[in-house]
């Protein structure tokens, strides 16, 4: 069951229907309310994962029994058995994350390294979401044993926040901090939060079915035969690539953000318009917003972040994104992609140093504060600055979107060899080009109005252009939308491409 299918739609929609039965028609007191309220949303998160292989429900409920049981806060009277606890809550969710995802990987390239015969992989299917909700569940472990968060009294809004359907099986990462508080307030389905929600989800599908799922013929075939086509057609591809999976994948976190919105539930942006981002570090705070800050905190800051010298933090940088890397998929084209991004990221380190140096070498001119004189200058060429960075995270795409290494040389080669062969201009990524653009000047326009310096707002208005669909134009874009869905999106049943990760 995925979001852009008939089946997810009923589902949805009788999700909605029993929320407003228990809020509004059963007697029920407030308290209990919610805890109707939060076992139906348990039991329909369950519904929706095992809709694929109720076969791994198990699985998710282990994971869920482990950290829930196992987080506690770390007590200085009793250490060693904070630290078991801790180990333990850490230690399950990433042995079960390693034998499903890389177990395979890691014995072939051992093999491989040292020319031994492979025995028989375990083949094992690898389970939807697996990789987003034991993040989550490792984010709780942490933030308990750290202080950070009281623990959990209610196994049911743990589960609740593990298993919550609309974010589990591709995000974004949701943090305990930020949803649990959640569950001991009023939410509930309103008019206003339908609204939004709708329009929301229908500007996230747009993006899937119509843009990103339209873009995936052409770059499936480029991808697969890059021999036969011209340098620029393969060029036309990589650039067709780059817009498919932000408009995939943010259009599966606009879904995400607007069923929870028509819920009553709020979850965090996980894309800022990263294609304008003027440099690599930027566009790690734009791009999956949720899984850079989770590295961040749960692994570059731990490691030492840039607190033990210069050389430490490049170190703690290629770490980081070698495992980001990693994390995305197992094989040796996500590594590289993701050490592509962390040598770029120490680069800009690098060059922002020796600027701010040379800038607090430089004498300031007359009458002119010293404090002004040392700060760091903006890049310049701003629109120069945004077409460098989006020309690299391009390059990088183009590893992580091959099947193998392989297939990124025959790409690379065709690319930059200047071959002929099939020379096609395809009508989509035209299209797709330009709604980008339109698009993000729709969102830097909502972005202004919401709170005058264009920068994000941190609330839902403020990332989307929500309408008012009680006068005549909002409801004509609206269905504008849906008519263009109905009227253009691919039916193949492309699936999302964070699904695999």
């Amino acid at each position: 069951m995925t979001f852009a299918s008939v089946s997810f739609l009923i589902f949805f929609a009788l999700v909605i229907f029993a929320q407003w039965l228990i809020y509004y028609v059963l007697p029920l007191s407030r308290k209990n309310r919610r805890n109707v309220s939060h076992v139906f949303l348990w039991i329909a998160s369950y519904v929706f994962y095992g809709w694929w292989d109720a076969h791994f429900l198990t699985l998710l409920l282990g994971v869920t029994l482990v950290a829930f049981f196992s987080a506690a806060p770390k007590d200085e009277k009793r250490l060693a058995q904070s630290r078991v606890r801790l180990g333990i809550g850490v230690g399950v969710p990433l042995l079960v994350l390693g034998v499903f995802k890389y177990f395979d990987f890691f014995v072939e390239s051992f093999c491989q390294a040292f020319g031994i015969t492979q025995p028989a992989g375990l083949s094992l299917i690898l389970p939807v979401g697996i990789s987003f909700y034991t993040f989550q569940a490792l984010s709780y472990t942490i933030d308990v044993y750290q202080g950070r968060l009281p623990r959990e009294k209610s196994f049911v809004h743990f589960a609740l926040y593990i298993s919550f359907f609309p974010q589990l099986v591709a995000g974004p990462i949701v943090k305990a901090a930020d949803f649990l508080p959640q569950l001991n307030e009023e939410r509930r389905v309103t008019m206003k939060r339908l609204e939004k929600g709708m329009q929301i989800f229908v500007f996230g599908m747009l993006k899937k079915v119509v843009l990103a799922d339209n873009l995936s013929i052409f770059v499936d075939e480029v991808f697969e035969t890059p021999g036969m086509f011209s340098s620029g057609t393969v060029a036309l591809a990589v650039i067709s690539y780059g817009i498919q999976i932000y408009m995939d994948f943010s259009g599966y976190s606009d879904m995400a953000i607007g069923c929870a919105h028509c819920l009553g539930y709020d979850l965090n942006r996980n894309f800022n318009l990263p294609y304008l981002s003027q440099n690599v570090s930027e566009f790690w705070k734009r791009w999956h917003i949720s899984l850079s800050t989770w590295l961040q905190q749960y692994l570059y800051i731990p490691l030492g972040g840039n607190r033990r010298g210069r050389v430490r933090m490049y170190c703690n940088l290629m770490i980081t994104m070698l495992l980001g890397g990693l994390w995305h998929g197992a094989g040796w084209n996500f590594v590289i992609w993701g050490g592509l991004h962390g040598a770029a990221l120490c680069v800009h380190k690098m060059f922002r140093s020796s600027r701010k140096k040379a800038q607090h070498d430089r004498a300031p001119a007359a009458g002119e504060n010293v404090k002004v004189a040392a700060k760091e200058t903006p890049c310049p060429g701003r629109i120069l600055c945004i077409l460098l960075t989006d020309m690299f995270v391009l390059f990088c795409w183009i590893f992580f979107r091959a099947e193998s290494l392989g297939q990124a040389v025959a790409v690379l080669a065709q690319l930059f060899g200047m071959r002929a062969g099939v020379r096609h201009i395809y009508s989509w990524s035209i299209v797709a080009l330009v709604l980008v653009a339109v698009s993000t000047l729709v969102a830097v326009i909502a972005s202004y109005r919401e709170n005058g310096q264009g920068r994000v707002s941190g609330t839902v208005d403020g990332f989307y252009p929500v309408l008012d669909l009680s006068r005549y134009w909002s409801l004509v874009i609206f269905f504008v939308e849906i008519g263009l869905i109905l009227g253009l999106a691919y039916v193949g049943g492309s699936p999302f491409i964070y699904f695999q990760f």
